[in-house]
């Protein structure tokens, strides 16, 4: 992987830990280190170029305004006030190549000196094994702390090591053998119709940048949640606020102008058409957690802050109503 720093800037050693996305289902890692990006101000530091990774380009990313700045496929960010770097994913890996992407990451993060890599990602509902409904949403990790991937400070966090990382199966050695340049043998391929329920865990590019990290001798966390396809904006702020706690920061430190300090992303103006609906039932949601600081930003100062019409959200069904008593025209 080559990189270009972007002039007048270079990396911090004092930005010693990397944050960045996995990319798996709904992208909901993508959109929490956008909204991480966004909030902490942080600058971009470095355009990266990765043969693995499809290319593309698009307009800023974070503004406040659309000033023509280009945005690329991978790029890198420092918040020197939060001591925290960032890497941005855009666009998919080529197939077949996680692997090597996997590698060319973990070679660039050890070669600008990071202590610690937080990787955030998703994985699919569809492959939970046990709902837990005693909460909006369980946060999973994995780490390299001990051989198990387990975590004491995770742990102290409530979240739930997921119990699907088992580092002597098989699909997880063979991922561990190929990251450190090794080949697979014959016991190792198996056949890809007898793949289990924790083959598919072992496959997703988290795992790869996992094993790839672990292998290079940095400390690694995974920070992850279930979903779906759809409108995942409510995951990547729960996400966002599991990696704050994590690296001892609040959004409340940052310099956002929306609820709890968060900064909506200008890219996130295209989402505004998305859960219209969902947005409509977020006060059950906030009034289940006690804490204040730990709530979800209410989805309705989501849409005000990216000047969404008022009938795009809350008060959408009760002025429906409204018209319908008084013989108005419907909206």
């Amino acid at each position: 992987m080559e990189h270009a720093v972007v002039e007048g800037e270079s990396f911090s050693p004092d930005c010693s830990t990397l944050l960045m996305p996995a990319l798996s289902i709904g992208n909901v890692g993508q959109l929490a280190v956008d909204l991480l990006v966004s909030s902490s101000r942080a600058r971009r530091v470095a355009y990266l170029d990765e043969p693995s990774v499809l290319p593309c380009a698009g307009n800023d990313a974070f503004g406040p305004d659309a000033v023509g700045d280009l945005a690329l496929a991978l790029e890198a960010y420092e918040s020197p006030s939060h001591r925290l770097t960032f890497i941005q994913q855009r666009s998919p890996i080529i197939t077949g190549m996680v692997v090597s992407f996997a590698k060319n990451v973990a070679n660039f993060i050890s070669s600008i000196e990071k202590d610690h890599v937080v990787i955030l990602s998703s994985l699919d509902s569809g492959k939970r094994r046990i709902i837990d409904a005693s909460s909006d949403m369980q946060v999973y990790y994995l780490s390299s702390c001990n051989e198990d991937g387990s975590d004491p400070k995770c742990e102290n966090l409530g979240w739930k090591k997921l119990e699907e990382y088992d580092p002597s199966q098989q699909r997880w050695k063979c991922l561990a053998s190929l990251v450190e340049g090794g080949h697979l043998s014959e016991d190792m391929t198996g056949d890809p119709e007898e793949m289990t329920i924790n083959d598919y865990y072992s496959s997703l590019p988290f795992a790869a940048l996992f094993s790839a990290c672990k292998a290079k001798g940095l400390k690694v966390t995974c920070v992850l949640c279930y979903c779906s396809e759809g409108d995942n904006m409510p995951e990547s702020f729960q996400l966002a606020e599991a990696a704050c706690k994590l690296v001892a920061q609040g959004p409340e430190q940052f310099h956002g102008n929306g609820s709890n300090g968060w900064t909506i992303p200008l890219s996130w103006k295209s989402l505004r058409e998305l859960g219209r609906v969902q947005f409509c039932g977020c006060a059950d949601r906030q009034a289940a957690e006690p804490d204040e600081r730990l709530r979800t930003p209410c989805p309705q100062e989501i849409c005000k802050s990216i000047k969404i019409p008022s009938k795009n959200y809350c008060g959408v069904k009760k002025k429906r109503t409204e018209n319908k008593m008084t013989g108005r025209r419907r909206l």
